[in-house]
């Protein structure tokens, strides 16, 4: 049991009111909330156009394909861990090869948020570059909306939001590695 202090430490970026509403709405689609929200962050300098956002995993993936492609030599950033991840691959657990803090961009040059984000290296196949869980979206201060596929954010310039396709959506839950 700890004591709160007499003065609240607020967390950063708590200060921006984050809204949706019917505007919000784009689409009058069946499945509401089927389909995956499917968004293309950049990643170390790269946009990287296959990424879930998943609030319900409790941990950032990232595809250690995906680092060869953004050029990273990722083996020597790699700090080792034997801490093994379940429910990634159905039925199995899996060991990553280590983890790794990348810098992950939202946003344009006049309108952005850029954290560093912790990943676990997977090697082996998905449908998706990376997938960022509750740790990345909680550091964004993010809030996904998966009925509208959207997902909002604060930032320096207001709060950000990106939606996501929903014809690429279905294409990459349909096509399960």
């Amino acid at each position: 049991m700890a004591a709160e202090p007499s003065t609240p430490k607020y967390l950063n970026w708590s200060e921006y009111s984050v809204q949706f509403s019917r505007k919000d709405q784009w689409t009058s689609m069946t499945n509401v909330g089927h389909y995956p929200l499917v968004l293309g962050p950049t990643i170390a300098s790269m946009t990287v156009p296959k990424v879930l956002i998943d609030g319900s995993v409790g941990l950032n993936i990232i595809f250690a394909d995906m680092l060869k492609k953004i050029g990273l030599d990722f083996t020597s950033l790699l700090t080792p861990t034997d801490i093994p991840f379940y429910e990634i691959v159905p039925g199995k657990a899996a060991l990553p090869l280590g983890w790794i803090t990348l810098p992950i961009m939202f946003g344009t040059p006049n309108n952005f948020r850029m954290e560093f984000i912790q990943f676990e290296v997977a090697d082996f196949k998905s449908s998706y570059h990376a997938i960022f869980g509750r740790p990345a979206l909680a550091k964004f201060m993010v809030v996904p909306h998966y009925p509208y596929l959207l997902l909002k954010m604060p930032s320096p310039n207001g709060v950000l939001s990106f939606r996501g396709d929903l014809k690429r959506s279905y294409d990459y839950d349909t096509k399960v590695v």
